[in-house]
């Protein structure tokens, strides 16, 4: 770690701070959280919303004095464009920039190159987004979002209560994020459902005639992939996939209404997803996050990997708190790795969180979260 940080120092000299991590200097009284993720490329996204909720929760915190002891919090973000390969420099940077806590990275394979990192300096992480079963390996790792056994476990409750007996799959071979939550939907769908399973490689393939062709005569088809690919294929096959099949992701799905170039009112299957958010709540603290992030950044980024950093940070906080009430202290010069400390008392012990993506959260020793799977509509088919 020492090594890269020194690299990265240097890198910095010459190029400035603001080129590698958002929040440049800062404040020495704060509590500095950080947080990897893709702000450009074709997963920026789940990047982009994962920062706004952050920063959208920070802020209303902070508004409230911080924490119990008044000591507030403070974002800092990197690009790591959902590369693995960026991960290092943009750790070590945050790192420098003071970071005490995280909450790791947005996608899966960036995350596995996270936690490895995070271990050496005992970093604790609450990642809200990145799935891999993986991730929380180590014990400073923890995740708000579904792990992906747990996805592909839930979403094969789900098909099997349906009475399919033929289904496709449509899904990345070369993404830890989708084989993970492939694999485990298939060790948990029920014999005497035949699947037709079409692969495909690359993060934004431009041609998927032939998964198209394979899957042409499946009026099911699940897709545990990111909106990206999964725009793609539903533009291309709109008119030979039949209008009455249906179409289930998981969460790599949330935001397609809003993908860039890509028009879902003109798809005429039905769209749909398992998920722990429903970005059209009216009601209650859903309700009322949909409310504060759209009049703050507009709907083109409301999604759950947003609400899941909107619960992270609530849930850092709640934790916190609940630690200053048994007499730790938590400071803006507490490090990191006695940060880990008190925070891994509290989320191996009692502690439960309610929040906008579950309610009586709570987290398993090996950093899997515990709650309540949801059955969403993003589009119904259209009308014949």
């Amino acid at each position: 770690m020492k090594k890269i940080l020194a690299i990265v120092l240097a890198v910095l000299m010459v190029a400035g701070c603001t080129v590698a991590f958002a929040s440049c200097g800062g404040n020495d009284d704060t509590i500095k959280i950080g947080v990897s993720g893709p702000l450009t490329g074709g997963a920026a996204l789940y990047g982009t919303a994962v920062k706004n909720a952050a920063e959208l929760a920070i802020k209303e915190i902070n508004d409230k004095g911080g924490l119990k002891n008044g000591v507030k919090l403070e974002l800092i973000s990197y690009d790591d464009k959902a590369d693995g390969n960026n991960v290092a420099t943009g750790y070590a940077s945050m790192l420098e920039a003071g970071m005490q806590l995280s909450l790791g990275c947005v996608t899966s394979g960036a995350a596995l190159e996270f936690k490895k990192l995070s271990k050496e300096d005992n970093v604790f992480f609450l990642t809200p987004s990145a799935t891999a079963d993986k991730v929380p390996e180590f014990d400073n790792g923890y995740q708000m979002c579904f792990a992906d056994s747990n996805q592909g476990g839930e979403a094969a409750k789900y098909v099997n209560s349906l009475n399919l007996d033929k289904i496709g799959i449509l899904y990345r071979s070369d993404d830890a994020y989708s084989t993970g939550i492939y694999n485990q939907f298939k060790a948990n769908l029920k014999e005497g459902i035949t699947t037709v399973d079409a692969a495909f490689t690359g993060e934004a393939p431009t041609d998927m005639s032939a998964q198209i062709t394979l899957l042409k005569d499946c009026k099911f088809i699940f897709c545990p992939i990111y909106y990206t690919p999964a725009s793609t294929f539903m533009t291309q096959a709109k008119d030979i996939i039949a209008t009455d099949a249906v179409y289930y992701g998981c969460d790599g799905f949330d935001g397609i209404e809003s993908a860039e170039g890509f028009d879902i009112s003109v798809i005429p299957q039905k769209v749909s997803m398992l998920s722990h958010f429903d970005s059209k709540a009216t009601t209650g603290v859903a309700g009322d996050f949909v409310t504060n992030y759209t009049a703050a950044y507009g709907k083109e980024t409301l999604n759950q990997f947003g609400a899941s950093a909107y619960d992270c940070i609530y849930a850092l906080a709640g934790a916190l708190n609940a630690a200053i009430d048994a007499g730790k202290e938590v400071t803006a010069d507490t490090t990191a790795e006695e940060m880990c400390k008190i925070l891994q008392e509290q989320f191996n012990g009692d502690y439960k969180f309610t929040g906008v993506t579950g309610t009586d959260v709570t987290w398993q020793s090996n950093g899997y979260v515990t709650k309540t799977a949801k059955y969403i509509v993003i589009k119904e088919a259209n009308a014949q």
